[in-house]
Order: structure tokens, then sequence, then C-alpha cells
């Protein structure tokens, strides 16, 4: 009697502090797919382990960090349980409370789960994981739990600002059945919904379940034990040799005990610090470091009237002169790389008599809105554009590469209409970016390179190759040109000055 109180007691304080916590409903009415469940969610007491099971309402429960503390970053965490059950305390809870020491947002995901026809739910899976028929009985739930993981990444970037979270670090860690909504998430992803990194920790994940890797697939954690009662540490081990095999940083941990569900359960092996190796692994990819200026003001500047900054040449626009007869003005249009230009070598500008016209930070939808004050009405002969790499970081959010080339023509054809010739650059070389530490910007800097290129060349304007000058073996820039990987250093912008006068030169001598 005295142990039943005990065990009601502690629930009772678990379930008091979750209270305090704030619980979004992940849809506006009925889950997409599973409109006609009419069973509610219930929760099987445990003093060591509640599980919640018959979720037909999936929800997010936010656990903040002090916010003295708060890096930016975030964290879905999604429970296991066979797809039946959800293990909210020792992979859900636990993980959370442990997460949040560390500075981080942490969502709690219960996505749907199977009807349990027992108030037993915790042996009535057990007793349905050894019959033939159980793969059958999770075929048509696991695309709906894996539907929830994508929504809840959606949700928590659509809301990023209000929780104080940089939308380029949320990322997402599950277990079992949630490393398979974990690992999914990382397949087939749109820019909303697109994790920065994932941890399928002991996840089940069968070829069947995978697809093609995408080119920007986000860095992944795995961890298992070779004793693995449902042999899954195979899973994780098939997921490491495909992320290597696609160069994309991958991180392997297989203890040599610890059973399926490990979790945060003490056993007094390895696998209790299994988590203190993720915390290094967030550590050293730069998730638990302050959110970076750059993207906080991003964020800011994102709500502001002047969102594309139109203010900031209005004056020294307003003072230049209509072009004198003869004159062959050239506007350098662009972001840090341009803006930072002038004051590396001002003399090349001011020797040129070039307009620099480049504002930090900025992406290709900001430059595009402020084209028209910054390029045209200044009626120079030639535009050059040098953009894009600050898409692929996401500081204005997530954009699709097509959009970033699409914004970056239509600037191109806004000169064309008003008869400016046109340059338009490569992006430099990149492999990092040191206030987005989570994304690899290489591929999508080759990939946006070609649709330039492919353009430049169909439709005969002048396309400068800054790329193919300065990359280094390891597709980014060389340490002497660039003192952080993406902004060139004074002998960078001296590669880049004899290149961008010649094709100035081939520019003006182009019929239009």
């Amino acid at each position: 009697m005295m142990k039943k109180l005990l065990a009601a007691l502690l629930i009772l304080a678990a379930f008091t502090v979750r209270a305090q916590q704030k619980v979004i409903p992940l849809y506006n009415g009925a889950a997409p797919g599973s409109e006609n469940w009419n069973y509610d969610e219930k929760l099987a007491p445990s003093a060591t382990d509640p599980l919640v099971y018959d979720v037909s309402h999936p929800t997010l429960t936010v656990y903040k960090p002090d916010p003295k503390f708060n890096t930016g970053t975030a964290i879905i965490v999604c429970p296991g349980g066979g797809f039946f059950i959800l293990a909210v305390k020792n992979e859900g809870s636990d993980v959370a409370n442990w997460l949040t020491q560390k500075g981080i947002t942490v969502f709690m995901l219960k996505y749907r789960t199977g009807h349990s026809l027992t108030e037993n739910p915790g042996k009535e899976l057990w007793d349905n994981l050894h019959k033939s028929d159980f793969q059958d009985k999770i075929k048509p739930i696991i695309p709906l739990c894996i539907a929830d993981g994508r929504a809840a990444i959606a949700y928590v970037r659509a809301h990023a600002t209000e929780y104080g979270i940089s939308p380029s670090r949320i990322g997402i860690i599950g277990f079992s059945a949630g490393g398979t909504v974990t690992a999914s998430t990382a397949y087939n992803y749109t820019p909303e919904n697109k994790p920065d990194f994932v941890a399928p920790i002991y996840a089940f994940m069968p070829p069947t379940l995978q697809g093609t890797i995408p080119v920007d697939a986000p860095p992944m954690f795995l961890a298992a034990a070779n004793n693995d009662d449902l042999a899954l540490d195979a899973h994780s081990i098939d997921l490491y040799n495909k992320w290597t095999a696609a160069k994309h940083p991958v991180e392997l941990h297989i203890y040599a005990k610890g059973g399926h569900g490990f979790g945060m359960h003490r056993q007094n092996i390895p696998t209790d610090n299994w988590i203190d190796r993720f915390g290094d692994w967030l550590d050293q990819q730069g998730l638990l470091k302050a959110v970076d200026t750059k993207v906080a003001e991003a964020i800011e500047n994102a709500k502001k009237p002047d969102w594309a900054n139109l203010r900031k040449y209005d004056e020294a626009n307003g003072k230049a002169p209509v072009p004198a007869a003869g004159e062959k003005r050239v506007v350098f249009m662009g972001n840090s790389i341009t803006e930072g230009w002038k004051y590396s070598d001002s003399a090349f500008f001011a020797s040129h008599g070039y307009y620099d016209r480049g504002i930090s930070g900025q992406t290709t939808p900001q430059m595009l809105v402020r084209f028209r004050e910054d390029v045209i009405n200044l009626h120079p002969s030639v535009v050059v554009i040098l953009a894009g790499i600050n898409d692929i970081a996401q500081n204005t959010g997530p954009i699709k590469l097509e959009d970033t080339y699409g914004n970056i023509r239509s600037m191109a054809e806004l000169a064309r209409a008003a008869h400016i010739k046109v340059v338009i650059s490569s992006v430099l070389p990149a492999n990092h970016f040191p206030w987005r530490p989570a994304i690899d910007p290489t591929e999508k800097v080759i990939q946006l390179n070609k649709m330039l290129k492919d353009y430049a060349d169909a439709n005969k304007v002048v396309y400068l190759d800054y790329y193919s000058a300065m990359v280094d073996d390891k597709k980014g820039l060389p340490k002497n040109l660039s003192f952080d990987g993406v902004h060139p250093t004074l002998e960078g912008y001296k590669v880049m000055e004899p290149m961008v006068e010649k094709a100035i030169a081939e520019a003006l001598k182009r019929k239009m």
C-alpha cells in the first residue's frame, strides 16, 4: 500500500511540473489523415516511467531554458514506444530537462499513436511485438508519426522569434519509434520543415523507410547498444555508413551493453553517459554557443517596416549626379562582401569611380526590393551583382535555391530592361558559416553557381567566375584569402579586382 501511495505522489509531482509547461496543439482541428480517430490521450501511471497512449491529437510541450543562458538553439524531443505508447519521462521530460540546462529550448512532441485495446499498453505492446502481424499494424501509423515530426519542425521555425530561437538552429532527437520520426525528417524536407541537425537514438529505420540522401542533408548523431533487444543497432550503423558515403557530418556511438530503450535510465554502465557525448557533439557543432548577433539582427530587421534597408543609401543616392556624357558608371550590388570591399580597398573604388551599394547580411529578396533605388535610379552603364551566400545561410529564413536564383535573375532582367549591362558574379567558395555552424553551404554554392552560369550563357550576360579562381581543395576559401571562410581579406579582394575589371570591360563591349 505504501509503495502505491509513493508511486502516486511521484506521478502527481511529475505532472504538476508538466502542468506548468506550455502545451501547444500541433494542428488546428483534427490531424490530417486521422480525422476519424475517436479515442483520447491516456496516461498509464508508473513511478519510474509513465506511459502516454492513444494519442490522436498531437501536441508540443515547451521547456524553456533560463533566459540568461539561452543559446538560441531548439530541439524537438520524440519519445519512443513502438508507435503505440510514448515513454514521456525516460525519453521525454528527462531529456528535455537535461537540454534546458545547456541553454536549449525544448519541444517534446507527443505524436500520434495506434489505438491500445487494454489499460496495460506497455504489456500489450510487448505482446504485439512478438506477433507476425505487428509490422502490418504499424505500417499505416508510421507516415502519420513522421508527418507530425515535420509539422513540429515547421511550427518551431515559424515561431522562432517568439521563443528566442534562431530559425537555422532547430534540431530533432528521438528514441526507437521516435528515432524513426527523427531520422525520417532528414529526407524529403522543405525549407520550412528541414531539421538543422538530427539525433536518432536506437532508431527503427530499415532501408524501406529511407530515401535518397539530400545534397544538403543535416548533420547526424547516432547512439545504440550492441545488445539491443530488437537488433536496431544495425539500423544505426546503416545510417552512419550511408551518411559517411554521402560525405555528410555524422557521429556514431555503439555501446557494448545497454539493451533497447536505455534512454535516461541509470544502469551504471557507459550508456549512462550517451547524453554527455551528445552534449559534446552539440558543442562541436557550435550549437551551445549563444546565437550570433547577425542572426538575431536579421530576425529583428525582418519585423521592421524598412525590411530591405532602403534608407541606407538614400542620402548618397540623392547626391549622385546624373551621369556625364560618355560616363560609363558602374554600380556594385551585393551584401557584406561587396560592402566590405570599399573599406578594405577604398582606393580601388575611388580610382574607378565605382558606386558600392552592398549591405551586410542581406539576402536576394532584400536586394531585389531595393534594386530600383540603389541601381536603376543611378543610371549606370553596368551593374555587378554578387549575391546568394546569405540566402544559403538563411539570414532572413529558409529559402529555396530556385528562388534565390530567380531573385538574381529578376535583378538582371530589371537592369536589362533599363538598358543597363549586367555582370553576374558567382558566389564565392564557402564550406561553413561562422554564424550558422549547423549549415553546410558547400554543395548549394556549387548548384547556385551552375544555375547562374547557365542563365548568363543562355542570355549573353557576362558571368564572373570568382569561384574557380579562389576555391581550395576543401571547396572553401583559402585562409590567406579570407579571415573567416566567407569574407575576403585584402589579398582576396586583390584576386577579385582584375577579374571584375575584365568582366566590366567585356560587358561594356556587348550589345544589349
